[in-house]
């Protein structure tokens, strides 16, 4: 007894499941290709925040009078914004 040929339906899955295949593999080069390609400016953004942060604190501490009024002018804001939210809500 013998093998029964293969029918119509299986020779197109079997097509089928080597192109899913293929498929995979070209998105796992891809995949491999965007990680070289990005990693370099994610990088560069990492040190940018980095260097931003330092000059931020550094701008306050130089700042610190003009800091302290900004602080307190957005934390009164903030207070009456959401005086104002109450109000529309309530």
């Amino acid at each position: 007894m013998g093998r029964k040929p293969e029918g119509k339906a299986e020779k197109n899955f079997k097509k089928l499941g080597k192109k899913l295949d293929e498929m995979i593999k070209d998105l796992e080069k891809l995949k491999e290709k965007a990680k070289e390609n990005y990693s370099d400016q994610y990088e560069e953004l990492r040190r940018n925040k980095e260097t931003m942060k330092k000059e931020f604190k550094s701008f306050k501490e130089n700042n610190k009078e003009t800091w302290d009024k900004v602080e307190s002018n957005l934390e009164k804001a903030g207070k009456e914004l959401k005086e104002a939210f109450k109000t529309i809500f309530n």
